[in-house]
């Protein structure tokens, strides 16, 4: 059914009712995570995709069941935790893609078991990864070692993404719109701080050079932060050897 603000309250009640027990139902085959979230599931995720929520309790069964159960029972009296968790829960319910329930599981369970990271400090990153889409993790990802010839597989799997688009005289307003959005990604992770932007510079004069088109100043390229690289560690992007 379909809720509406003419819809019956009675009707309205009936139907949140029953989509609350179906993700009761549904979380509730997966043994653990599932239970986990079934708490949480009532005031969550009502009228949400229940299909998303059970992939989600799957791939965070799987994680947490390398996990103590003890400490994790104990987690669900703790306000940060379950915090923690229906802020997970509400951005798995509206996930479309199976890469971002990964992203999702990883940066939840990483929040239990980290003796380094808060479960504040995990939300902090958690609201961070809510504001990215999938094209702009790709993007981060790449970041964290851009040199030619590194990451080769992870280049290959996402080449259409990573693919660098150059406007050219002729190369039509297409090409021109695909580039503009192609940059607001990467300006997009440098206003949340994952990114930092690096300058064209006079070799002679050390001094900045400026776009005489745009009047702006000639970005070099991109770094990662020390923030963009806790965020891929805690979404299990890369290893801790690695960053």
């Amino acid at each position: 059914m379909t809720i509406t603000p003419n819809t019956p309250k009675n009707l309205q009640s009936d139907s949140t009712d029953y989509v609350t027990a179906a993700a009761k139902g549904v979380l509730g085959m997966v043994p653990f995570a599932g239970s986990l979230l079934a708490e949480l599931a009532g005031t969550v995720i009502p009228n949400q995709r229940i299909d998303r929520l059970a992939k989600f309790a799957i791939e965070l069964e799987s994680r947490l069941s390398r996990l103590d159960h003890g400490h994790l029972s104990e987690q669900l009296s703790n306000e940060n935790f379950t915090d923690l968790a229906e802020e997970s829960i509400r951005q798995a319910a509206k996930s479309i893609s199976d890469e971002r329930r990964l992203y999702l599981s990883a940066l939840l369970v990483n929040g239990i078991s980290s003796t380094l990271v808060s479960h504040t400090e995990s939300k902090h990153l958690l609201q961070i990864l809510g504001e990215l889409n999938d094209i702009e993790v790709v993007w981060l990802r790449y970041y964290l070692n851009p040199t030619v010839g590194s990451d080769a597989e992870f280049i290959g799997a996402h080449k259409e993404i990573l693919k660098p688009i150059t406007p050219y005289l002729g190369g039509g307003q297409d090409l021109v719109d695909k580039h503009a959005l192609q940059e607001s990604y990467k300006e997009h992770l440098v206003r949340l701080g994952l990114l930092v932007t690096k300058y064209e510079l006079d070799p002679k004069t050390k001094q900045p050079i400026f776009d005489t088109q745009t009047g702006r100043q000639k970005v070099r390229g991109y770094q990662i932060t020390s923030l963009g690289r806790l965020l891929l560690r805690q979404i299990d992007l890369v290893t801790n050897d690695r960053a």
